[in-house]
């Protein structure tokens, strides 16, 4: 049974918390239902494993699965309407991806691995420029 659950977690390394809405896998098992803005390794489909801290917070002791997806994260550019990324993004969730918006100018997506489209392509054959934020660490 899995189980939407809301859950605060403490990044030791960033020394910060975020709430995360995910699904309660078990005791302390959980899956990412859509993507961390700040933590680039918790994305959609990421199962992972916590511990509570002494404030009573959860910690990542490991991930446990990675996403079955290939995530890119993008600035928006304002030059664009919302309709044009609505195109591309509509093409990702009819084709089993996902894609979110953060602080009205951050795109997250998540591309199926067997996604049939080339994304830069279609952003090319769309004149959408985007600029690629990118995770030094990955």
């Amino acid at each position: 049974m899995i189980n939407e659950t809301k859950i605060e977690l403490y990044d030791k390394r960033e020394k910060s918390t975020t709430t995360l809405y995910v699904d309660q896998l078990d005791d302390n098992k959980f899956r990412m239902i859509d993507n961390d803005i700040w933590n680039c390794s918790l994305t959609l489909g990421t199962e992972f494993e916590t511990r509570i801290n002494e404030d009573g917070k959860h910690e990542i002791i490991r991930i446990t699965k990675d996403s079955n997806f290939i995530t890119r994260c993008f600035f928006l550019n304002p030059h664009f309407k919302e309709s044009e990324y609505r195109m591309l993004g509509d093409e990702l969730i009819k084709r089993g991806g996902f894609w979110q918006v953060d602080f009205g100018g951050i795109a997250t997506i998540n591309i199926p691995k067997d996604f049939e489209y080339d994304v830069d392509q279609v952003m090319k054959d769309l004149d959408i420029k985007l600029t690629e934020i990118v995770d030094d660490e990955k």
